[in-house]
């Protein structure tokens, strides 16, 4: 089973059914050679890359907006955000969020699986110099030798870096 088998396309319902009362799933992905983790109950749906509509004078990151079955979705780089380079090609996703109040696509170099992490399979963030904002990571989750850093898409969406939300 894929992870896009686990996540449904017109809503979330499908996906909080999953989720169990001892542990927290997250849809990991990978950007560079980092792998990173989301709360899966955040995850509209994964969609194959697709060039979007340029936005005038819109940051880098911001590739621009799509048309979701009606929805008008801005389509974010979070390589380019995150400050790497990413190719576009056949693995490169958007994973599309409910966030905020708002649908955003963020797009990523592709995506792993989900994953339930116990209490205790999850880290306090490191007290070191990141190359992102720690105030966006949430902490990092440990399975063996497997480290996640776990995300705070909202906090990090509804972030006046990111423009989105007033």
């Amino acid at each position: 089973m894929s992870s896009t088998d686990l996540v449904p396309t017109p809503g979330a319902q499908a996906v909080q059914t999953l989720a169990h009362s001892d542990g927290r799933q997250f849809l990991t992905f990978r950007i560079g050679e980092e792998e990173y983790g989301l709360d899966i109950l955040r995850v509209q749906e994964i969609r194959s890359y697709e060039a979007p509509t340029r936005v005038a004078n819109a940051p880098p990151f911001v590739k621009g907006v799509v048309n979701l079955r009606g929805v008008i979705v801005p389509i974010l780089d979070l390589r380019i955000r995150l400050g790497q380079a990413g190719d576009y090609n056949a693995f490169t996703v958007v994973i599309v969020l409910n966030v905020a109040g708002r649908v955003v696509g963020i797009v990523v170099d592709s995506v792993s699986d989900v994953l339930e992490l116990s209490a205790d399979e999850i880290k306090a963030r490191p007290d070191v110099p990141a190359a992102m904002d720690a105030r966006f990571i949430t902490g990092l989750g440990k399975l063996g030798e497997r480290m996640l850093i776990l995300l705070d898409i909202e906090a990090m969406i509804k972030s006046p870096d990111f423009g989105l939300v007033d």
